[in-house]
């Protein structure tokens, strides 16, 4: 059997072979550089989807050269994620100085004593060192403007806003020759993102990993494709074969946006320790906390989300609680409590078994999606 063909209107758009596009998962543990590394969207662009670029966690000068060595590697498109919040909480340490890296210790200082106390008090329990680690200032996440300009004059194929509406930039996106693409959660803010004139709309349900919404994939997506007409939407949220593709397909979705499948392979950016967690873990083994971020995102479960759980602490806004994770993950690594420790993931992990390269998972999920939409429906399904 020869290469198989499984186009949707999204490839004409994006000029690719298939509807998957691999989510622009930025850093979840200390250590990392990006989920979505420029290894993975390679991969995954040469095997006929499109990779994006996890962005967030680079400086501004950094995220243009990983662009530059994306396009040194290969000529296939491909995309770059980043984070826009509507707030940003830079106030005290992080945000009350000109320096570009400052000390981790140093800006704990900074947060609520409460808080500092409780870090405090978890390092002295369980014995945990003082890890040295510097925060940077000068990430893509904290100079939304500048990063958006080098996706413009880098002329990004697509742009993706994993975080916040990108509608603003439309206009000058379009005039580089880029496409804008937006991530919802909900069917209001389907319709309000379709109507900023953005070309592609994610749909995540629930059960995807990172930050997250309430609503579950299978309710979500026939009412995000209704609101956001006619901008072609594509499925998030438990995605990880040839099974989640097709039914996204059948249900009227113009492709797939997976995240944790191509998180656990050889080109993808997490932790080891993180890839194991998803290819041991089951369909129950993820956890939505705002123990990371201040946001709600979904995790493998590891014995942290317990321990702010029992804190009674309030989250802080983003992105000062990604002080105290930070502080605390990176003791937890350095002193082996692996249990204490773990990255995004969704709940398609309980199906993940193995950590493959990325080509073969995009290769195996368009022959089983093939295999379905060609073969097993109409042998299992009558209609007249």
């Amino acid at each position: 059997m020869g290469k198989r063909v499984l186009r949707t209107k999204l490839c004409n758009m994006l000029g690719i072979e298939y509807p998957i596009l691999s989510a622009g998962m930025g850093p979840t543990l200390i250590g990392e550089k990006a989920g979505a590394p420029v290894e993975l969207v390679v991969a995954v662009s040469e095997a006929g989807g499109l990779g994006v670029l996890g962005g967030s966690g680079y400086t501004v000068d950094e995220l243009q050269q990983a662009i530059r060595e994306i396009k040194k590697q290969t000529d296939k498109p491909y995309g770059v994620d980043l984070l826009l919040p509507k707030y940003l909480d830079l106030k005290g340490g992080i945000g009350g100085t000109d320096a570009t890296e400052l000390p981790l210790s140093e800006v704990l200082k900074t947060i609520p004593q409460a808080h500092q106390e409780w870090i405090h008090k978890i390092k002295q329990e369980m014995e945990l060192p003082d890890v040295q680690i510097m925060i940077r200032r000068n990430t893509t996440t904290m100079f939304p403007k500048e990063s958006i300009q080098v996706c413009i004059e880098e002329k990004v194929p697509l742009f993706c806003a994993g975080l916040g509406n990108p509608g603003f930039m439309v206009q000058d996106a379009h005039a580089a020759g880029m496409k804008v693409l937006g991530i919802t959660g909900n069917a209001k803010n389907a319709k309000r993102m379709a109507d900023s004139g953005i070309d592609l709309l994610v749909a995540q349900g629930h059960e995807g990993g990172g930050h997250t919404g309430r609503i579950g994939t299978m309710v979500l997506l026939p009412a995000a494709i209704d609101a956001a007409y006619p901008v072609p939407v594509l499925a998030a949220g438990g995605i990880g074969d040839g099974r989640g593709l097709a039914a996204a397909l059948a249900m009227g979705c113009a492709g797939v946006w997976v995240g944790t499948r191509f998180l656990a392979t050889h080109e993808g950016g997490a932790l080891d320790v993180n890839k194991q967690k998803i290819v041991q873990s089951t369909d129950e083994g993820t956890r939505v906390s705002t123990a990371y971020t201040g946001k709600t995102l979904r995790a493998s479960y590891y014995q942290f989300h317990d321990l702010w759980e029992i804190s009674g602490l309030e989250p802080l806004p983003f992105p000062t609680q990604v002080l105290i994770s930070s502080a605390l993950l990176a003791s937890f690594i350095e002193a082996n409590k692996t249990d204490f420790v773990g990255g995004l993931a969704g709940q398609v992990s309980g199906i993940i078994k193995e950590i493959k390269p990325a080509a073969r998972v995009l290769e195996e999920m368009v022959e089983e999606a093939a295999e379905i939409l060609t073969r097993k429906l109409p042998e299992s399904v009558v209609v007249k």
